[in-house]
């Protein structure tokens, strides 16, 4: 985690993968493509994402980032927000976040 801004975390992150399905039922979250491209998939489709672009993710929508080559994203989410969302308890679960500053 990089700052805390207003009852948000800014997090900076390096994704390789395919992400697990999940929602955040009371946080929309936003994804800033720093170097490389990342996928989001939806249900009812996909997005593209390249270095410099983003995307919030309202909250509810259930989604799945993949990343093909090693991908570097800044995402803002409400403090405390679980990774994985709705699935609390998963293997991707990150519960401490490193501060970087």
């Amino acid at each position: 985690m990089l700052a805390d801004l207003n009852g948000q975390q800014v997090k900076v992150a390096k994704l390789l993968g395919r992400f697990e399905w999940h929602s955040h039922a009371a946080e929309d979250e936003l994804f800033w493509v720093l170097s490389g491209s990342l996928e989001m998939h939806f249900r009812d489709g996909m997005v593209t994402l390249e270095a410099g672009q983003m995307l919030v993710v309202p909250r509810g929508v259930e989604h799945m980032p993949v990343a093909h080559e090693e991908v570097q994203v800044v995402l803002f989410e409400p403090a405390g927000a679980v990774n994985t969302g709705e699935n609390p308890d998963g293997p991707l679960t990150v519960r401490e976040l490193k501060r970087l500053s």
